[in-house]
């Protein structure tokens, strides 16, 4: 299926609902026909779990290995994420992301609030980069662990459905499904390279291996190294030739991981899981404070994150008791983050955030998640009602070691600093969710989640999704549910600050800081939608789904004059609850078949998201800097059984900042710029030479339209605050056996 083709385009399979589990492969399920007296047959209706059904929910997108090969992102899925409804590239707040790293913004809600997941199990390594003021890190996010040719889909679930998942999924999930053992020894290795004008090159080299070890053992291996080069430092000038902003970073990449698989029984299995990677920052003059850059650091690794992983995984079938899965994974992140020197230091070093003095090693943070998970699917019957249940429990515990902490409690003279840089939260849920079939027409789903937080206590996540087949055509589907997002382990010590030297500081106060505030509520929001899909069995196919999240106590920081002085020239302030806000509108696709059975041979595919608002109820001003519309637009063209090409577009809204400054003062000049709207346009082919080679190829950005970020501050910047790359031309070769 086309990337960006939503799940109501699919082909119906059977009816579930899904809400709180973490997310397993989905199993379509066909009605089996059943032999009645008399020799007629009469069709059984066969409920799936309530996370099959997940998969058929409105807010939901696949993508396909196909499609990655068809399109393949030149090193992090963010780029191909993008092209989905729902989806932008954004930061955590409307000052725009720190250093060009734009993440994936689900449905307005921002980056902190998108989980990924990599099988199912959460990826939090991202949580081991500090907060700064603004709510950015210094990070790209969680979507780069994964080589892109070992990934066999990526299901994209916004909306309420997305809620089951717990604290931090209150925009959605991205939940990313790796290769899996093969019945007989195969292996592939994949070459990628890409030229970019104006910087940017990517090259990458992939391998896999899986295959049988005996009868009942088997075994996945993959490993991959990639560089994509940062952006030169003139890529963002003044007309004098003035160095504004920098541009991209660019990133160096090292992944390894190992998977065994044990058939105990025919209906017990076993999988052992292992990973390490390592990613890498590339200088391209960021600076922590000023506009200006040290030149000696240019090309320079400015930060270093290791990660490694190991996971168990148990699935069992119990008869009529049902199905189960029982998963642990110990996922430990080290975060090196070098602290960029301003114009004029010259001297290629990292630098002490409270001074100019230069450091011999970066400061490391030290990052541990523990996650356990159970699960059981039991089906049931209670007279005419088919049903399938979903019990299960889950503890996450974070522990977070960051001498940044020391240094901001020394800084300021804090008793006993050295105890401060070491915090720790514990959360556990319990969760039920019931699949419910009412007559042949009707699902309904009702769950009900519990987290008990170590910090923040109880919360309880109601949720009810519900499908209704109007007419084999036409389905009608919607659902509500509560979600949160608990405060992270920055923003609650008291003892941590973020120091600017001036940026952005109230006049006459240099340096000013933000500090943990342990009094935080949890973020709440409560997400709805209603959608109606059209799939005519000739290819037709088109939906569309309205969404509403309302949100409150969104974490945000100000420089207002209400901020805690401290001394004659320290400001000091904390992150607060601000008040509600509300995210709302419209998602939708329409594909149209144009040759062949159903489009095979040629289709039109796209999809649709129109942002209504995506603003706080108080004051006005947007969460995060998004398109006003994204359309997305694909033609696919199977011309041969070997060549395939798709002509795609991307068209972007108009997209406005913030009106009111950091300093809650009214932006002015600059600080008002729009970004226009504007459109991407790509070219890409296919080739398969026979069934173990294949060759990719295309062109980025065709009409070299380019963005250009005009400053490191959305005060001085509006919303230009990011990097859109000029035309680029790939190539990619994939053999295999």
């Amino acid at each position: 299926m086309p990337p960006s083709q939503t799940p109501f385009a699919l082909k119906r399979s059977t009816l579930a609902v899904s809400l709180v589990v973490a997310a397993l492969p989905a199993m379509a399920q066909t009605p089996p026909a059943n032999t009645v007296e008399g020799g007629s047959l009469a069709e059984i209706r066969v409920l799936g779990t309530a996370e099959e059904e997940l998969k058929q929910a409105p807010g939901v997108s696949i993508i396909t290995a196909e499609d990655l090969e068809k399109r393949p992102p030149a090193n992090d899925l963010a780029e191909i994420l993008r092209t989905q409804p729902g989806v932008n590239l954004t930061g955590n707040s409307a000052s725009g992301s720190y250093g060009n790293q734009r993440q994936i913004d689900l449905r307005g809600m921002g980056p902190e609030n998108t989980l990924i997941l990599v099988d199912g199990l959460p990826v939090l390594s991202r949580s081991g980069s500090q907060m700064r003021r603004s709510g950015e890190r210094d990070t790209h996010g969680d979507t780069n662990w994964v080589p892109v040719d070992q990934i066999e889909r990526v299901e994209i679930i916004r909306g309420p459905a997305a809620a089951r998942y717990g604290s931090g999924a209150s925009g959605g999930v991205v939940n990313i499904i790796t290769k899996k053992p093969t019945d007989k020894l195969a292996g592939s290795v994949t070459g990628y390279n890409s030229s970019v004008r104006g910087g940017g090159d990517t090259r990458r080299l992939g391998f896999n291996l899986s295959g049988p070890i005996s009868d009942s053992l088997s075994f996945r291996l993959y490993g991959n190294v990639a560089k994509t080069d940062a952006d030169p430092v003139t890529t963002n000038v003044d007309a004098n030739g003035e160095f504004l902003a920098a541009g991209r970073e660019g990133t160096r990449n090292r992944d390894i991981n190992g998977l065994l698989r044990w058939q105990l029984t025919p209906d017990q299995e076993l999988e052992f899981n292992a990973g390490f990677s390592r990613q890498g920052n590339i200088y391209s003059g960021e600076a922590v404070t000023g506009t200006g850059y040290d030149a000696d650091l240019i090309g320079s690794e400015v930060r270093r994150v290791y990660r490694q992983t190991a996971a168990i995984t148990h699935k069992g079938r119990w008869g009529a008791l049902g199905d189960s899965r029982l998963s642990f994974q110990y996922e430990n992140t080290r975060t090196a983050n070098c602290y960029k020197g301003s114009a004029g230091s010259g001297d290629g070093n990292c630098q002490d955030p409270g001074s100019t003095s230069a450091l011999s090693t970066f400061p490391t943070s030290k990052l541990e998640n523990y996650f356990l998970q159970g699960e059981l699917h039991t089906p049931l019957k209670l007279g005419d009602l088919g049903q399938v249940l979903t019990s299960g429990f889950e503890y996450r515990q974070e522990k977070l070691d960051d001498p940044n902490a020391v240094e901001r409690a020394t800084l300021n003279s804090v008793a006993n600093a050295a105890s401060y840089r070491k915090t720790d939260a514990q959360t556990f849920a319990l969760y039920l969710e019931d699949n419910i079939g009412i007559g042949n027409a009707f699902i309904l789903t009702p769950g009900l989640r519990f987290d008990h937080h170590s910090e923040f206590g109880d919360n309880w996540s109601p949720s009810l999704n519900a499908s209704y087949e109007i007419s084999p055509e036409f389905t009608l589907k919607g659902g509500i549910a509560r979600a949160f997002k608990a405060p992270n382990l920055y923003q609650t010590n008291p003892y941590y600050y973020w120091q600017s030297m001036g940026n952005g500081c109230p006049s006459g106060y240099t340096p000013c800081q933000i500090q943990g505030n342990p009094d935080l509520a949890p973020e709440i929001s409560v997400n709805k939608e209603i959608g109606i899909a059209w799939n005519n069995q000739r290819g037709w196919n088109a939906s569309v789904t309205y969404f509403r999240n309302d949100y409150k106590n969104k974490i945000a920081t100000s420089l207002a004059t209400s901020g805690l002085t401290r001394g004659s020239s320290y400001w000091v302030t904390q992150w607060e609850n601000s008040g509600p806000a509300l995210v709302h509108g419209l998602e939708g696709n329409f594909n149209v078949p144009l040759l062949g059975t159903s489009g095979d041979r040629l289709k039109l595919i796209n999809n649709f998201t129109w942002m209504f608002s995506n603003k706080s109820k108080e004051d006005g001003q947007p969460i995060s800097i998004i398109p006003k519309y994204t359309i997305n637009s694909t033609l696919d063209w199977r011309a041969t059984p070997q060549f395939s090409a798709q002509l795609t577009a991307t068209f972007y809204g108009r997209q406005k900042p913030r009106t009111i400054t950091a300093r809650q003062l009214q932006a002015s000049g600059s600080g008002l710029n729009e970004v226009g709207s504007y459109a991407l346009v790509g070219l890409s082919g296919t080739y398969e030479f026979n069934k173990n080679s294949r060759l990719a190829f295309g062109v980025t950005n065709l009409f070299d339209k380019v963005i250009t970020r005009e400053a490191n501050s959305t005060d001085s910047a509006g919303a230009a605050t990011y990097n859109e790359p000029g035309r680029g031309f790939y190539v990619s070769y994939t053999a295999s056996f």
